[in-house]
């Protein structure tokens, strides 16, 4: 396994992830915590974490020949990433070490109903630029999808997309944490895969059931995007591809932390595009994964292996309780 990751980390990436890389530091508790409240909390542990690293991680595992484009500072929690990454089999040729500012940092609480908050310290992710991209612009220009996120500046998520332009490069944007997105970038993305809270901020519509999500979806997929997937929690995620909605429903399972099963989803996602999968079987796969993220504990370690992932699908077939696309 370990030659096989080896082998893996210096062939040529197919998916390339750019994005964050952070240090995890999370709490368990009852619940979270409101404004000016102190709570005691319970298990305490450290994890490597930040969107694009989690994203990274889980496209390797399940077989995917992932390249990371990161920043990150000259310490500890930079080097103990970048040969964590090496061990996944991800190819780090382009991780920058800052030498001034540090590695990011999040702080994460998570409640009795494996709901978290999230805050994040970006350190050398925020400082990610344009030069900095340059040096790795061989690795960007051979890439077949390149996954994004917002844990780096907009300008950088721009001038990646700019760089792609006219180049058969599929670029797929997870609008995580939202921000205010300009419609000339939207209108450059792929594939763009907010969550029920980030489409609300993004549109202004408040999603309580299948309509107001579907006019969410419309209403981003109007600024020119080619596919919109809205995720929805354990409901699964909705679809919106070629002006064709499907609902993509999610296995049942027992939750325990979902931190990053976002990030689990958008990782397998583009494993399976870049396999040559249809885009609601990749949905069903990405919804597969995260269902079996969100069981475990942490960021990167609740991501699951390939071998895991097709275990669940198969079992899910047999049991006939496999339901990809609702009528």
């Amino acid at each position: 396994m370990r030659k096989t990751k080896a082998i893996q980390a210096i062939m040529k990436p197919s998916i390339l992830i750019i994005g964050s890389s952070n240090t995890d530091m999370v709490i368990k508790a009852d619940h979270l915590p409101a404004a000016g409240e102190t709570i005691l909390g319970g298990t305490f542990f450290m994890n490597p974490g930040g969107k694009g690293a989690n994203q990274a991680v889980a496209a390797a595992r399940l077989g995917g020949r992932v390249g990371f484009i990161a920043k990150t500072g000259n310490d500890i929690f930079g080097r103990q990433s970048l040969q964590l990454f090496e061990e996944e089999g991800i190819n780090t040729s382009n991780i920058i070490s800052d030498p001034k500012n540090p590695s990011g940092v999040a702080l994460i609480t998570v409640d009795a109903h494996a709901e978290n908050c999230i805050v994040v310290a970006s350190g050398a992710n925020a400082t990610m630029n344009a030069a900095d991209l340059n040096m790795a612009k061989e690795m960007i220009l051979q890439a077949s999808i390149i996954l994004m996120q917002l844990e780096i500046p907009v300008e950088t998520v721009e001038y990646v997309v700019s760089l792609t332009e006219n180049q058969n490069i599929r670029v797929v944007l997870n609008p995580a944490p939202v921000c205010s997105l300009s419609d000339k970038l939207l209108g450059r993305i792929s594939i763009f895969t907010p969550n029920k809270k980030e489409a609300e901020m993004l549109t202004g519509i408040s999603i309580t059931d299948d309509e107001s999500a579907k006019k969410a979806a419309l209403i981003l997929a109007q600024k020119g995007i080619e596919t919109v997937i809205l995720t929805l929690g354990p409901r699964g995620a909705l679809l919106l591809h070629r002006e064709v909605f499907t609902m993509v429903a999610a296995p049942v399972v027992d939750a325990v932390d979902t931190t990053a099963a976002g990030d689990v989803f958008n990782g397998s996602l583009v494993v399976a595009l870049a396999e040559g999968k249809e885009i609601r079987d990749a949905v069903y796969v990405a919804c597969c994964a995260a269902a079996i993220s969100v069981t475990r504990l942490g960021a990167q370690s609740s991501a699951p292996y390939r071998a895991e992932v097709d275990s669940f699908i198969q079992q899910l077939s047999k049991s006939n309780k496999q339901k990809v696309f609702p009528k």
